[in-house]
């Protein structure tokens, strides 16, 4: 399964801090009947076996709903379960390298926050690129934050789509409007919401309205 814009509308990283009591499977589903559009599993706290069983559990319901689902950073994971690709960040695998080991028919997503970091990706062979923070955000420790002339000069300066990260919520989406985007990954404005059905629903209709057709 490859990606276009269409898939990346809506994108869903998954956290188990959201958990409250149901499973991950139980949650990223009311997330895909909400309308989400592409599933990552991004789990930085389990052991390797234990993220390959849930790795397995995740992908059996992205084929269910036929949504796209990609593995963060671990490459070697996303080869074994077969998943249809991999996200990578900056400071892990070259994209190139990822693209080497996983083949040319799975999806590459890589991370970036400046115009050369964007445009070497593409080179490389990234299918998509995630960028931020592009607000202030609690999930990401990490991330460095990129304005909205940074968001739109990346995405004036590729020809893959972007999708912007980073502390983006309902109350925020419209901002990103006019930057060129192909669509939002999200991580607590859907997993925290008590309603995960619903808010997914929500959010989808704003970025609709956000996005670059």
């Amino acid at each position: 399964m490859k990606c276009d814009k269409k898939s990346l509308l809506l994108y869903a990283v998954t956290d188990r801090g959201w958990l409250k009591g149901k499973t991950l499977y139980q949650q990223v589903e009311e997330a895909i009947k909400g309308g989400v559009t592409f599933v990552q599993l991004r789990e930085k706290n389990l052991d390797e076996e234990s993220f390959m069983s849930e790795g397995l559990e995740i992908q059996k319901l992205c084929k269910k709903y036929n949504i796209p689902f990609v593995i963060n950073d671990n490459v070697e994971i996303a080869k074994k379960i077969n998943a249809d690709g991999v996200h990578v960040g900056q400071s892990d695998m070259k994209a190139g390298n990822v693209r080497a080991i996983l083949g040319e028919d799975k999806i590459l997503g890589v991370s970036a926050q400046t115009v050369e970091q964007a445009i070497l990706a593409e080179k490389e062979g990234a299918d998509y690129l995630g960028v931020g923070a592009v607000f202030p955000t609690g999930s990401k420790s990490d991330a460095d934050d990129v304005d909205f002339d940074t968001l739109k000069a990346i995405c004036d300066a590729v020809s893959i789509p972007v999708v912007a990260i980073g502390g983006i919520s309902m109350g925020n989406v419209s901002k990103l409007k006019d930057s060129g985007i192909s669509g939002i990954a999200v991580i607590s404005a859907i997993f925290a919401a008590e309603d995960i059905k619903s808010a997914t629903k929500d959010l989808k209709e704003l970025t609709e309205k956000v996005v670059t057709k």
